[in-house]
């Protein structure tokens, strides 16, 4: 009995000697809930204030949250967009990618393709700007390369789940080096990976230009291009259709906004031109179109 009573005593007493257990610093506290936040939604992304309030009044053209989630991309996968130009896709794409542990591969213009000196000054500046705007850690870590006629890869062969292209594939039937993509985009991906494409729709009832000077493609010349580099074509949508549009403008699609061209490219007006006759046809119609590499 008196042996049971001391270790009773004891255990009370090396309970009471026990100290507390410290509560976690306020900063690990945090750190913790930083790193359980959800993944941010698509949605999200384009309601961010990193987008400003002109690049969102083009929603109503462009219509990001539904052609990305035609495409099918996810928030982990791993993303080559194409001549991002602006950002306009890019700031929506880095910030939802990043929260979701996926990764941005810009796909810039390649200085080092361009021979006349002054433009390639330009583009080199350009291209920095770019990347400091980008370098903001609430974008993410972006992986940069670069395209053209003499480019090298987009990426790692065979890593890429999706690419992205908008409204490019026309400088590149101008450049003459669009079979080029296709061949790129292809190997950048993974089996079964993605490629998704927006362009200027050219009806097919006018003449395709090869150059296609006036911005404007065939639906099916695109989809023999992408077919020929070995992707299956998957679907297209009309999300960024305008059925307002003739093609047929003065200045080619560059009449419409957002460019809403007033001259040719030498600076030759056309008389009579009425700029708000453009204006109310909105932003050109556009084909979507997806593709798939092979399993």
């Amino acid at each position: 009995m008196k042996t049971l009573l001391l270790v009773a005593v004891s255990a009370l007493a090396l309970a009471a000697c026990t100290p507390a257990k410290t509560p976690a610093p306020a900063s690990v506290e945090a750190a913790a809930v930083e790193e359980a936040a959800p993944t941010m939604t698509l949605a999200e992304a384009v309601a961010s204030d990193l987008r400003s309030e002109e690049e969102k009044a083009r929603d109503v053209w462009r219509h990001p949250v539904e052609t990305l989630e035609f495409f099918g991309v996810e928030s982990d996968d791993k993303v080559v967009e194409v001549w991002p130009g602006g950002g306009w896709y890019t700031n929506i794409l880095a910030p939802w990618l990043a929260s979701g542990g996926g990764t941005l591969v810009a796909a810039g213009f390649d200085a080092a393709s361009i021979e006349d000196a002054e433009r390639r000054t330009r583009t080199e500046q350009r291209l920095a700007e770019f990347k400091a705007t980008y370098a903001d850690a609430k974008f993410g870590t972006i992986e940069h390369t670069a395209f053209s006629a003499a480019s090298g890869p987009l990426t790692a062969d065979g890593t890429a789940d999706v690419v992205l292209t908008f409204r490019n594939l026309h400088n590149w039937m101008g450049g003459g080096y669009t079979e080029k993509f296709f061949a790129d985009a292809y190997t950048a991906l993974k089996p079964g990976g993605v490629l998704g494409v927006v362009e200027h729709r050219l009806p097919s009832t006018q003449a395709q230009d090869p150059k296609a000077t006036s911005g404007y493609v065939h639906e099916d010349y695109v989809k023999a291009l992408a077919t020929a580099a070995g992707f299956e074509f998957v679907e297209a949508s009309e999300i960024n259709a305008n059925q307002a549009d003739t093609a047929d403008h003065p200045f080619g699609v560059w009449t419409l906004p957002p460019n809403l061209a007033t001259t040719d490219r030498d600076g030759k007006p056309v008389e009579g031109f009425d700029p708000e006759k453009y204006k109310a046809i909105g932003e050109s119609d556009r084909m979507t179109l997806k593709f798939r590499k092979p399993e």
